[in-house]
């Protein structure tokens, strides 16, 4: 995890009614039993369906006293890879942060459009992975899959027995699987490129 004061701090970028704010908090209730403190909170404004959206999360090992919006992120994380051309994505991400983009291209493919060499970046094809598991085009679960593999907060398997714990109570088993399959694909599927960014 990228440290700053002891704080981690993630910035998502997706679209109103992609599942973001679901996947920010199902991030923070993953870590809880590990003893950290942390913060999820969506943008304040319309959130229309479609609507550009941003969520945050802080995540730290001490209590955490700031309470605003995150505007110089460690981690982004874009949903949608359609905000690249209508949102400043990398806005205030830290010069070798780390960004990780729904997109079916490669990483260098990204930066070759992008121009994103100056931070860690990670690419999955998170969309196609929910067709194929969950059956419909959410892909904030792969998304929060590849996120956890990245920053190392969990391993798949811990991932994978909240997922089954917390989404239990209020899913069919069915749906409950095919989560866990996306959210660990996610795990295996996730892109890097040591020749793109720092």
């Amino acid at each position: 995890m990228a440290d700053d004061n002891n704080i981690t701090e993630i910035r998502w970028h997706a679209r109103g009614g992609q599942g973001a704010v679901t996947a920010s908090k199902t991030l923070v209730e993953m870590v809880l039993p590990k003893g950290m403190y942390f913060q999820s909170f969506p943008e304040y404004g319309p959130e229309r369906m479609g609507a550009p959206v941003q969520i945050f999360n802080r995540i730290s090992l001490s209590p955490i006293s700031i309470y605003c919006a995150i505007t110089e992120p460690d981690i982004v994380v874009v949903v949608d890879d359609t905000l690249m051309d209508v949102v400043n994505v990398t806005s205030g991400l830290k010069s070798g942060g780390t960004i990780v983009i729904n997109t079916h291209m490669e990483p260098a493919e990204i930066n070759k459009l992008y121009k994103l060499q100056d931070y860690h970046l990670y690419t999955l094809d998170a969309t196609h992975i929910a067709l194929e598991t969950i059956k419909r085009p959410f892909s904030n679960i792969p998304m929060l899959g590849a996120l956890i593999s990245i920053t190392g907060l969990l391993e798949k398997e811990e991932a994978s027995e909240f997922l089954k714990s917390s989404f239990g109570k209020k899913f069919p088993e069915k749906v409950v699987d095919r989560n866990i399959e996306a959210l660990t694909r996610a795990f295996e599927e996730v892109k890097y490129d040591e020749k793109v960014g720092n």
